[in-house]
């Protein structure tokens, strides 16, 4: 087994402690482009996502625990996803999710298992999938936008209000909910709706 405290995967949880940490920054930023944007749906999306990178954060974090007190030095690369167009956001968001997805957990995984870290290398794994999750989250809501669906459906579906709970079915949302007033970026598909079977 390798020496965890000179070990490439010590240095690599420290690179993703700092993109979760990151992440999470970014999708909290992107929130507040989808709110000014009056797109209440899509602004949780986003916080719902950041609260999810920023447990991944502390379970890589929690593993250097033995080094508290000490200082890693990394190197990375990291993006710049400004836009002031949520779309934009959600479509970034999707690529840096498969990325983490498809390259990046999957080969810290596996660097882990091969220094003898079987456990930090099947979390790897394992979160990556849930950043395929993130990705396919990502991409639903930015197609869904970019079809002009967010608030459409071809068929009759049932739309929920996230402010009062208030559920209709039609083929699209109303501009205002008839309960508490509150405006159509509200509305999402019953079927998407939190805690709810659909």
């Amino acid at each position: 087994m390798q020496d965890f405290k000179n070990s490439e995967t010590v240095k690599n949880l420290m690179r993703a402690f700092a993109g979760e940490s990151q992440a999470r920054n970014r999708y909290t930023f992107a929130a507040g482009i989808a709110k000014k944007e009056k797109l209440p749906v899509i602004e949780a999306v986003f916080r719902f996502t950041a609260d999810q990178e920023k447990e991944h954060g502390e379970i890589f974090y929690n593993y250097m625990k033995e080094l508290a007190g000490e200082t890693i030095h990394i190197d990375g690369g990291y993006p710049v996803d400004i836009s002031q167009k949520t779309v934009d956001l959600l479509k970034a968001a999707r690529h840096n999710e498969y990325e983490e997805h498809d390259t990046v957990y999957k080969a810290f995984g596996d660097k882990a298992i091969e220094e003898g870290f079987g456990e930090i290398g099947r979390v790897f794994h394992q979160i990556a999938a849930v950043e395929k999750m993130h990705g396919d989250r990502f991409e639903l809501f930015a197609g869904l936008l970019e079809q002009n669906k967010l608030f459409l459906s071809d068929t009759a579906t049932g739309w929920m209000c996230l402010n009062c709970g208030h559920v209709l079915t039609g083929t699209q949302a109303p501009a205002m909910c008839p309960v508490c007033r509150h405006d159509q970026g509200y509305f999402i598909r019953l079927e998407l709706a939190p805690y709810t079977r659909g």
